[in-house]
């Protein structure tokens, strides 16, 4: 069965980086695409990357914009969320998504996305 699972979360201060990775296994990885969202205490479950098939097309939720980047390597079936500047209203639980979709369709929602991993904890502090 398909299967993803978020590496990476850590407590860090404001203003360091940190990359989070996500591995897939149980599917054709090049098949689908990839996105990363967040959920802090008591808030909704936020969007913040995503990722085509084949890597090209990449769109940002808007508060993490030039702070953050996602990344994909589909021989290792694993997509990567590179994130900059961290902020402490970056804290939340980061889950990776994946849904098979056609080459030009790029999904932006948590509705869009069929499989979940179950999230890596990042702490930001002040």
């Amino acid at each position: 069965q398909v299967r993803l699972v978020e590496s990476g979360g850590r407590e860090v201060q404001a203003g360091d980086s940190l990359r989070l990775s996500c591995a897939a296994s149980g599917l054709t990885f090049s098949y689908y695409s990839m996105g990363w969202f967040r959920q802090a205490p008591g808030k909704e479950r936020e969007f913040v990357a995503t990722i085509g098939r084949s890597g090209n097309s990449k769109y940002y939720g808007d508060s993490v914009k030039g702070r953050f980047t996602v990344s994909r390597n589909n021989d290792r079936k694993m997509v990567y969320l590179e994130m900059n500047n961290l902020k402490p209203e970056d804290s939340a639980i980061y889950y990776c998504a994946g849904d098979r979709t056609i080459m030009t369709v790029v999904h932006t929602t948590a509705d869009e996305f069929e499989y979940w991993g179950q999230g890596t904890q990042v702490t930001v502090s002040s």
